[in-house]
Formats: C-alpha cells, structure tokens, sequence
C-alpha cells in the first residue's frame, strides 16, 4: 500500500523557519521524482520544489532562496527546510511522488498545514 506521510507543519513567526518531511513506503521510492506543493484556502495548488531522481531541483521564483529541497533514498524521505518565511507561505503543504513514462504513475500525501503569523 502506497503512502506518503508528512510531518513538521505549524505555526510559525514571519521570518522564522520550519522543516517539512516526507516518509515514503509502498513503492520503489529512488525511481520517483519528488516535490512539495501547497495550496493555500481559495487558492490553486502550487508547486514550490521537486527533486529528479538524481537529485537535481527546480523551486519558482516565489521561494527560491528560502526553500531546501532535499532526499534521503536510503531512509524512503523527502524533506523541505523553509526559512525566512512569510505571511504568504501560509498554507497546506503537500507531498507528491511522480513517475513519468509509457504509464504516469503519481502519488500524494494527506498534506501538512504551515502557518505563519505574528
């Protein structure tokens, strides 16, 4: 059975940081890319980092230089370090495994809620 379990979500002030996690199992963890979305109440869900398998990484420009994606094939897990947070960050973060070929397989977690505020 695929899951993604996240952790690390929570209230946080502006400027301050939070570090997200992912746990894997279910799947062959190393042959998927990884990334983090979020979706914030009204909003369309956004992605705000991916990792290849080779652990390449691509983050727009809204969190570039604030956000650390990062991987750990040999523990199943995915991680994001988030600093220097803003107000704007806040929202529901969510992790996600993707395998492009002949047939997209493509899996999700239940999400984790970041928050930050004064």
């Amino acid at each position: 059975q695929v899951q993604l379990v996240e952790s690390g979500g929570g209230l946080v002030q502006p400027g301050g940081s939070l570090r997200l996690s992912c746990a894997a199992s279910g799947f062959t963890f190393s042959a998927y890319a990884m990334n983090w979305y979020r979706q914030a109440p009204g909003q369309e869900r956004e992605r705000v980092a991916h990792i290849t398998t080779t652990g390449g990484t691509f983050y727009p420009n809204s969190v570039k230089g604030r956000f650390t994606i990062s991987r750990d094939n040999a523990k199943n897990t995915v991680s994001l370090q988030m600093d220097s947070l803003k107000p704007d960050d806040t929202a529901k973060y969510y992790c996600n495994a993707q395998r492009l070929g002949e047939q997209i397989f493509e899996y999700w977690g239940h999400g984790t809620q970041v928050t930050v505020s004064s």
